[in-house]
């Protein structure tokens, strides 16, 4: 049993945190209550998106057992080295999938629709013919649009009454982008060795460390934009925060050359004090920029547009 809870990788639940820049967001844009983020909806949506991603790991750990083996890491897995029946995978699929649909419709009809949509991507990233997760680029930006299912999670927890601006979604997912780019790159740079990285990822037989670290650098700069725009035309404060978000892509970037880098285990990404340290100042700063009205700014900008 202790296997079987293992794919589910509970461990891995840290990253439905992104769900919370949606509910900020909404706050910004809504006239919505600043405690509508620590209201019983919140928990409750939390632990929906859970079990869902608990769904789609449980399904990617099993469909990933004849690549993992040529991971020297992964290699580790319950799946690759303990004798888990098929049968146990799937119930315990179903069962948590719909432990996190059923508690999705206490928050409202398009929190369950964008569940049901992070359900839907984990089933497409892993499951042939689809199994976007062996086509180049595809692979990234499939994945990383889960940031835009999470920011709608955020956003639907605290209203229904609207939807979020464009710019935003885009820019979220341009982020999450970047992330699993240089994951990319880390992870490949570590196996080095282009066969065995083709072996253990189909993507990774038509990226080089060149093409790799080309894609994170257009992602960074398209989110960079994206986020400016949202900025200018929802809350231009927001502006002087925007050389520590620079700063922080590039100490992101960073760590993907430290052997065995974190940066290959996101819910690890705590064990770095130093990136840690640097994230929550730069929180901070968002929080008293988001606070503190500068009309100065405002002038500027419209003065510029005109």
């Amino acid at each position: 049993m202790k296997n079987y809870l293992k794919i589910a990788r509970p461990d891995h639940w840290i990253k439905n945190l992104f769900i919370i820049p949606g509910i900020v967001v909404a706050y910004l844009l809504t006239d919505k209550n600043i405690y509508s983020i620590f209201s019983i909806r919140f928990i409750i949506g939390m632990l929906a998106t859970c079990f869902i991603s608990s769904a789609n790991y449980v399904i990617n750990e099993w469909l990933d057992a004849d690549f993992d083996k040529y991971h020297p890491v992964k290699k580790n897995r319950p799946v690759v080295t303990a004798n888990l029946r098929f049968s146990y995978v799937m119930l315990e699929y179903i069962v948590i999938a719909l432990l996190g649909i059923l508690l999705s419709l206490y928050i409202n009809i398009y929190f369950l629709f964008t569940e049901l949509w992070l359900l839907l991507m984990g089933f497409l990233y892993n499951v042939k013919p689809f199994r976007t997760k062996d086509i180049p680029y595809l692979d990234v930006l499939s994945e990383s649009v889960n940031n835009i299912i999470r920011l709608l999670l955020g956003w639907f927890i605290v209203t229904d009454e609207f939807f979020p601006p464009v710019s935003i979604l885009i820019a979220y997912w341009m982020c999450g982008a970047f992330l699993m780019v240089v994951k990319r790159y880390s992870e490949y740079r570590m196996i080095n060795d282009p066969l065995t990285a083709g072996l253990y990822r189909k993507s990774f037989k038509y990226y080089t460390e060149q093409s790799l670290l080309s894609a994170s650098i257009f992602y960074g700069m398209c989110a960079t934009v994206f986020t400016s725009i949202f900025i200018i035309e929802y809350r231009v404060e927001y502006v002087l925060a925007l050389p520590m978000l620079i700063g922080l892509f590039i100490l992101y970037f960073n760590l993907a050359f430290k052997e065995d880098s974190v940066v290959q285990k996101p819910e690890k990404l705590y064990q770095e004090k130093k990136l840690l340290y640097y994230l929550l100042i730069f929180v901070a700063l968002l929080v008293f920029l988001t606070f503190i009205d500068l009309p100065i700014l405002r002038e500027y900008f419209h003065m510029h547009r005109l």
